[in-house]
């Protein structure tokens, strides 16, 4: 015998049904709407999700950042972070989508082409259903894009920490972001001689992690090593403030590649998206278990900073080819990301004496380049070759640290690049902000 449904069942039972005929509403906006503008309304909104994980991954990159340096520079590292993600909207409105995305305007070969300044969609339906064959409008098309252009300088971020002026750094940014990214990734992504070459790069282990791992590279090479770091022929750990910080920055990046890879699908394509969500994740735990035991065998210890790493190293390597290698495939790319990412963390380190506080030139350019690589190796696309895949890597690289590296040089002898002895002693936080993101712990050392 059936219950009879209490008062409250039936409030719950109406809410129910009133709550899908508003989803039934919302996924068929006007009387009539035919089955191409419902899933057109479905793609733009899953485009827009992904936009706002993206966006989560800068919350991300702050306080993985915030938690792998001293704590006497956090405010410092905040104010870029917060600084990096509103130049990059600006400059990217501005100029830098147009010139990423030149369609017809190419002005030089298909190597430089630019559309003109600001945002201007076309009008009616041309810009919104009839807009990449229905998968978004413009105006998403635009603010998706925006949240991968500011990546490539928070990258740099974490490499130059510490000891970089706050207004040089500022200044690069708006170069990098605004000129030098967008100009490689029209190469690719805007239809340029890349892309006609049949390089591959589905969400950006180049065209988004190199570049920002080039950048780092040059920043923390013309910068120099932080004060003490290696003294007497000795390489000094300097271990980062605060670790359960910098876990949970991890595990908001991870999340936020959900956005990252699953809406470089460009539709909701729910086949497309659910297996790009699971090689990425799967490349993910691999990557932290593939970091768990390189660790061990090299460390003789599980080192937490390098299984953070390795998790960022998996989701970096997959993120070239996550929609077209197999799920087996995933997992060896993400694993052999995490191995490489502790070997490439040590040798930087103590072979190489280049100061890279986060991580982030392993992470995102050793690991971008591997995954850019693994393409030509695993993708089950025969016209993904690995020869192809050398010829963008070797493009990007050559293009992206030359011009960093004139950037800071240009920087340095203009502006200057490096704060003084004392303000680095001090802490960035109060020589260039005058206040503590501790407030009353700030301890001064003298060496």
């Amino acid at each position: 015998m059936l219950r009879r449904r209490s008062s409250t069942g039936r409030w719950r039972a109406r809410m129910l049904v009133l709550m899908g005929m508003i989803c039934f509403g919302f996924f068929t906006p006007v009387e009539g709407a035919t089955g191409d503008e419902a899933l057109f309304v479905a793609n733009n909104l899953w485009m827009m999700v992904a936009t706002f994980l993206v966006f989560v991954m800068h919350l991300g990159f702050a306080t993985l950042e915030s938690g792998l340096i001293r704590a006497k520079n956090t405010v410092n590292i905040l104010f870029k972070n917060t600084m990096i993600v509103s130049i990059g909207l600006l400059t990217y409105a501005f100029c830098g989508f147009n010139l990423m995305y030149p369609g017809d305007a190419w002005i030089y070969g298909s190597w430089l082409g630019f559309a003109g300044f600001g945002l201007s969609s076309p009008e009616g339906a041309a810009g919104l259903i009839e807009y990449a064959d229905g998968g978004y409008t413009y105006y998403t098309d635009f603010l998706f894009q925006a949240m991968f252009a500011a990546t490539g300088a928070t990258i740099v971020s974490g490499a130059v920490a510490g000891r970089i002026k706050l207004n040089s750094f500022l200044l690069f940014t708006t170069v990098f972001v605004g000129l030098v990214y967008p100009f490689v990734g029209s190469w690719k992504w805007g239809g340029g001689w890349l892309d006609q070459l049949g390089f591959y790069d589905f969400a950006g282990s180049t065209l988004v992690h190199s570049v920002g791992g080039w950048g780092g590279l040059a920043g923390a090479l013309i910068l120099g090593p932080r004060i003490g770091k290696y003294v007497g022929g000795l390489v000094n750990a300097i271990p980062g403030s605060n670790m359960p910080l910098a876990t949970i920055g991890v595990f908001l990046l991870w999340l936020g590649w959900f956005g990252f890879n699953g809406g470089s699908v460009l539709s909701a394509d729910p086949e497309a998206v659910s297996r790009t969500l699971v090689t990425t994740c799967l490349a993910a735990a691999a990557g932290v278990v593939g970091a768990f035991f390189t660790s061990e065998l090299v460390q003789k210890k599980p080192d937490l900073s390098m299984a953070l790493n390795g998790c960022l190293a998996g989701l970096v390597g997959i993120t070239a080819g996550a929609d077209t290698v197999s799920v087996g495939s995933s997992i060896m790319i993400g694993f052999a990301a995490g191995a490489l990412v502790v070997l490439s963390v040590i040798f930087i380190d103590s072979k190489l004496r280049i100061d890279d506080p986060v991580g982030a030139i392993s992470v995102h350019l050793v690991c971008g380049v591997w995954g850019t690589l693994a393409v030509g190796i695993f993708s089950f696309n025969p016209e993904h070759t690995f020869l192809k895949q050398l010829v963008g890597v070797g493009a990007f690289g050559v293009s992206v640290f030359g011009v960093a590296l004139l950037i800071f040089w240009l920087l340095r002898a203009l502006v200057g690049l490096r704060v003084d002895r004392e303000e680095e002693l001090k802490g960035l936080d109060i020589g260039e902000h005058a206040m503590e993101a501790y407030s009353g712990f700030q301890v001064f050392t003298t060496s």
